[in-house]
């Protein structure tokens, strides 16, 4: 009985999530407005322990995004919005989305909130699509 509880959990968390894709120049356009490229100081709830996060995070306030059917979207940014890049040979990263920015065509980002020196640099002509999606993760800004 748990066991099918718990498959039926998974799918049900698997499918609710709505992924989005971001075209490139889009995302070069979104990135490159003079007011959001630079960072700020931010804290989030540590869901794993007790006491909060800092650390540097785009000052990004919405993002528009195209849904499955190609209509384009706007979604608020937020610590558990989550990013999906796959290069033109296949590889795919992972990063939180609001540790993303881009410095003269080279996307950075941190891959993990507990390893903040855990980041990677990718060209932006090597990328071949940009997704975001809902994490689901229990992560909320404290300031």
């Amino acid at each position: 009985m748990r066991f099918k509880a718990l498959i039926l959990l998974s799918l049900f968390i698997f499918v609710s999530c709505k992924t989005y894709t971001i075209p490139t120049d889009s995302f070069k356009e979104q990135f490159t407005k003079t007011e959001q490229f630079e960072t700020k100081e931010v804290q989030i709830n540590n869901p794993l322990l007790y006491g909060n996060l800092s650390y540097k995070a785009n000052n990004i306030k919405n993002l528009v995004v195209r849904d499955k059917e190609g209509n384009f979207l706007t979604i608020p940014n937020s610590p558990s919005l989550e990013m999906r890049i796959t290069h033109k040979n296949g590889k795919r990263y992972i990063f939180y989305f609001d540790t993303v920015v881009l410095e003269n065509d080279i996307l950075k980002a941190s891959r993990s909130r507990f390893i903040p020196s855990l980041t990677k640099s990718i060209p932006l002509d090597s990328i071949s699509k940009i997704e975001v999606q809902e994490g689901g993760k229990n992560f909320k800004y404290k300031n």
